[in-house]
C-alpha cells in the first residue's frame, strides 16, 4: 500500500504521494549550488540525486566522506551529467563545522541552496565533543552553526545572480512533541530528566524556530533569500536506527503509512526549487504544500530566546 492519509492533491497540485521527481518536473536548475547535509543516505541522498537530475551543482555534505563517494558513484552512474562534490561534515562537531564552512568558502563557490536535512533520532543520552546534548547539538545546533557561516556566501550569490537564495530546514511534526514548555533551555544536558524522543522533538522545534527567526530578520534586512521549514514525511530510514522496539512496530504495524525515500524527499525539493515557493519565507510545509506548525512555532519570544542562546553555544571558545 502507498501513503494513503493525503490521497488527494493540496492547492500546490501535489500530495503525500508525490515524489522529488514530480515536484521539480520541468524545472531547470542549471546555474544553482545547492549544499545538502546528511546526502549519504535516505531523503538526503535522494534530494540529492534529484537535484543533481535536474542540473544543480550538489555539494554532498556528509560525516563518512567513503560513503558519501560511494552514494555519489551510484547517482553518477544513473544520471552521467550530474555534477556532484563531496565535503566532510559532522554536524556534532563545532569544529568540523567550521572548517567545512571554510574549506567550502575557500573554493570560492556560489551557493544558492542550502538544504539542512541531516539529523539523528533518539539515541541514548550523549553529549557532543562540545558538551551539548547530541540530538540537540546535531539537529540544531551544528545547522544553526553552518548557516550563520555561510550566509554571507548566500547574500552574496542572491545579490550577483540576482536570484533568491532558499535555506531549507528539516523539521519534523514531532515538533509538536517537544517537552511540555517546548525548548527546555535549563535543562539541554540534564541526563535525569531526559526523555530521548521528547529531546528529537525539542531538536526538531529549534529547527522550526530557527527558520522562523532567520526569515524574520533577512526580511528585516530586504535580503533575497528565504528560509522555511518541513515535515518530510514518515519515512522509513536509518533515522530510526536507535528506535529498537519502535523502529520494530513501524515495520510490522505501520509500513503502509510510511512514505517512501522518493516521497520523503519531496518537500525538501519542491520548497528548495519550485516556483510556487518564490517569494515565500518564515513558513511550514508538509506533503508539498503549505502546513500548520505547533503553537510554539509562532511564539516570537521563544524564537528570539533560542537564536541568543544558540548564538551563545556557537561562540569560539
Amino acid at each position: 500500500m502507498t501513503w494513503i492519509f493525503s490521497l488527494f492533491s493540496g492547492p500546490s497540485g501535489f500530495s503525500a504521494n508525490s515524489r522529488a521527481e514530480d515536484v521539480t518536473d520541468g524545472i531547470d536548475g542549471t546555474g544553482l549550488t545547492a549544499i545538502v547535509t546528511g546526502a549519504s543516505s535516505g531523503i538526503g541522498m535522494e534530494t540529492a540525486s534529484v537535484l543533481a537530475l535536474r542540473g544543480v551543482n550538489v555539494i554532498m555534505a556528509v560525516r563518512d566522506v567513503e560513503a558519501g563517494q560511494k552514494v555519489k558513484t551510484k547517482i553518477c552512474a544513473k544520471i552521467p551529467n550530474a555534477k556532484l562534490d563531496v565535503m566532510e561534515l559532522d554536524l556534532s562537531s563545532q569544529a568540523s563545522v567550521r572548517q567545512f564552512a571554510a574549506d567550502y568558502i575557500s573554493k570560492n563557490l556560489p551557493l544558492n541552496i542550502l538544504i539542512l536535512n541531516a539529523g539523528i533520532m533518539s539515541p541514548p543520552f550523549t553529549l557532543s565533543q562540545d558538551n551539548i546534548e547530541l540530538q540537540f547539538a546535531t539537529n540544531h545546533i551544528g545547522h544553526f552553526l553552518l548557516t550563520n557561516l555561510l550566509l554571507d556566501t548566500m547574500k552574496r550569490t542572491s545579490t550577483k545572480s540576482q536570484k533568491e537564495g532558499r535555506i531549507v530546514v528539516v523539521s519534523s511534526e514531532l515538533h509538536k512533541m517537544s517537552y511540555p514548555e517546548g525548548i527546555r533551555f535549563d535543562k539541554i544536558n540534564d541526563e535525569k530528566s531526559y526523555n530521548a524522543f521528547n529531546a528529537y522533538g525539542q531538536s526538531k522545534l529549534a529547527n522550526a524556530l530557527h527558520a522562523k527567526e532567520l526569515a524574520r530578520r533577512l526580511e528585516k534586512e530586504r535580503v533575497n533569500v528565504t528560509v522555511n521549514s518541513l515535515h518530510p514525511g514518515v519515512i522509513k530510514t536509518n533515522l530510526l536506527r536507535h528506535q529498537g522496539a519502535i523502529a520494530s512496530f513501524f515495520s510490522r504495524l505501520a509500513l503502509s503509512f510510511l512514505k517512501n525515500v522518493a516521497q520523503g524527499a519531496a518537500t525538501s525539493c519542491y520548497v528548495a526549487m519550485h516556483p510556487q515557493v518564490k517569494g515565500v519565507s518564515g513558513e511550514y510545509f508538509a506533503d508539498s504544500n503549505l502546513s500548520k506548525a505547533g503553537k510554539y512555532v509562532d511564539d516570537p519570544e521563544m524564537a528570539k530566546k533560542l537564536w541568543d542562546f544558540s548564538m551563545n553555544l556557537t561562540r569560539p571558545k
